[in-house]
């Protein structure tokens, strides 16, 4: 069975996080994620387009960056967001992509 590697938050700079979430279509994976915090997602199920490779390295990028935890249940990658470990680690970062999220969706 596939296994995903996790950095611990304690080693990821802010400089990393932020860059994975400067590409749009991980921002959008992020925002879904926000929006049903208590929800894991299956990689299928996220709002975005491309080859499942694309796919598959945005996920990647994101988990490098300690923002999603994946892990492997049957034949499904549930995908989370790292929620109460980035607040620990980077405060006030959780509530920022809240409130860009709301003002996405009012826009």
């Amino acid at each position: 069975m596939k296994q995903y590697e996790h950095p611990e938050l304690g080693s990821v700079e802010i400089a990393n996080v932020l860059q994975a979430l400067a590409d749009p279509c991980r921002l959008q994976i992020v925002r879904h994620l926000l929006d049903r915090p208590e929800k894991e997602f299956a990689c299928n199920e996220f709002p975005i387009e491309g080859a499942k490779a694309t796919r598959s390295h945005h996920f990647q990028i994101l988990r490098a960056a300690g923002i999603i935890r994946t892990r492997v249940d049957g034949t499904k990658c549930m995908n989370s967001l790292r929620r109460e470990e980035l607040e620990d680690r980077f405060p006030g970062l959780v509530s920022f992509l809240l409130q860009s999220t709301n003002s996405a969706v009012s826009a």
